[in-house]
């Protein structure tokens, strides 16, 4: 088996955050925000193990162990089994879980030390911690070298659940799509949220392809098109100014010199998407969503 090593390679990222919370964690809110919850405890143990079958298995339990120790303010002192290793980091665990944002560094911080000492071993990375803190409803997000209360997001605009003009099917698809956008954005994924509420947005816009208006039926096969033949015949109504919008930001974000979510990105031109810019694109399509299901409601009640 393989022993931890130590390596100098890169600078090892330190987490930063409120330096009050190490006494007082924020409250609750929208989110868990003061304790770890058990079941997300359970998780980051589950990790810990996982990464134990890399090396020698209590030699990695110490390592964690350590780091939780100093979380809690107690001496570390190696258990005399892997068994009493394992048992002693869990209770230490708990202990640190009463206090989120320094059970988060604890846990973080071991990640990157074992890192930088084996580069070859495979150690949870930023969006597996985050997709667990996400998971479990825990209110904050690691974005090196920042933790971030994600209380003081924006709130994420509603769209009906279960949109009474289309199929049962496609409200499955519907569903699955916006819940998956939301949490690739709860993980800091920022470019792929952007890019499942695009494809929803184009999912949508073919519901009124064949649909019936005043100037005849829409025509078209894909999303340019559809949207062109709607706008000629809704042309003045806030239809055609909606749609002339969800045309702009569909051409920015496809484009490589724009968001590159579709076409990928161009390199010298193109504008990464930040956690800010996916929230406020996210939104601004779940707006045209919501409105666009409502038109196509409105549309075929007429219809009947």
């Amino acid at each position: 088996m393989r022993t931890l090593g130590v390596s100098d390679k890169r600078p090892r990222v330190v987490l930063r955050f409120n330096g009050a919370w190490r006494f007082t964690p924020p409250e609750d809110g929208h989110f868990q925000n003061s304790a770890i919850p058990a079941s997300a405890v359970d998780a980051f143990i589950g990790m810990v193990s996982k990464v134990a079958t890399q090396g020698r298995r209590q030699d990695v339990l110490e390592h964690f162990k350590g780091h939780f120790c100093a979380a809690i303010g107690t001496t570390h002192v190696r258990s005399s089994s892997e068994s009493w290793a394992e048992t002693d980091l869990t209770s230490y665990m708990r202990s640190a879980a009463d206090n989120a944002p320094v059970f988060i560094e604890a846990f973080f911080d071991a990640c990157e030390e074992l890192r930088d000492r084996d580069p070859d071993w495979f150690v949870p990375d930023t969006n597996m911690i985050n997709a667990i803190l996400a998971k479990h409803e825990i209110g904050y997000e690691i974005r090196p070298p920042e933790l971030l209360l994600r209380e003081r997001e924006a709130p994420i605009i509603p769209v009906p659940e279960r949109p009474s003009t289309l199929a049962e099917k496609a409200i499955e698809i519907f569903q699955a799509s916006l819940n998956r956008s939301e949490q690739l954005l709860r993980e800091g994924r920022s470019r792929e949220a952007v890019q499942e509420i695009l494809w929803l947005l184009e999912t949508v816009t073919t519901a009124f392809r064949g649909m019936e208006t005043e100037s005849g039926s829409v025509q078209g096969k894909y999303f340019n098109q559809i949207v062109r033949d709607l706008r000629a015949k809704r042309a003045g109504t806030t239809l055609d100014r909606v749609l002339e919008w969800v045309t702009a930001i569909h051409g920015f974000l496809s484009s490589p010199s724009g968001g590159g979510v579709r076409h990928g990105l161009d390199l010298n031109n193109g504008v990464e998407l930040g956690p800010n810019e996916a929230r406020l694109f996210c939104n601004l399509i779940r707006s045209y969503l919501s409105f666009l299901l409502a038109e196509h409601e409105r549309l075929s009640q007429r219809g009947e």
